[in-house]
């Protein structure tokens, strides 16, 4: 089993920016997909995005056009670019790996890994 680390949450301005890191054990073009969910105060957690390894992607509706996954084979790293960044962007975002392909489907099945989480913070 892997171990995720998520960092660069932080406390940002609305319309701000933020870059989470997520890096994983072990190297990461051997995992078939890995996403970003996020659950807010007192919400179910919610999936964000995801990456698998036959190139597809998904985003949630509510970030679409604001945020971007993207992978560092290298640094066994995987990015969430999180642009124009509002109050409802507010939770712990968790990064998770799972043998399976990205697609709207994607969120209703269990996760095989998960970080602990890093908290973001939108507000003026």
């Amino acid at each position: 089993q892997v171990q995720l680390v998520e960092s660069g949450g932080g406390l940002v301005q609305p319309g701000g920016s933020l870059r989470l890191s997520c890096v994983i054990s072990g190297p990461i073009s051997e995992l078939y997909s890995i996403a970003w969910a996020r659950q807010a105060p007192g919400k179910e957690r919610e999936g964000v995005s995801c990456s698998s390894i036959d190139g597809s992607t998904y985003y949630a509706d509510s970030v679409k056009g604001r945020f971007t996954i993207s992978r560092d084979n290298a640094k066994n790293t995987v990015y969430l670019q999180m642009n124009s960044l509002q109050p409802k962007d507010t939770a712990v975002y968790y990064c998770a790996t799972a043998l399976r392909t990205c697609n709207s489907d994607y969120f209703n099945y269990g996760m095989d890994s998960w970080g602990k989480g890093t908290l973001v913070t939108i507000s003026s």
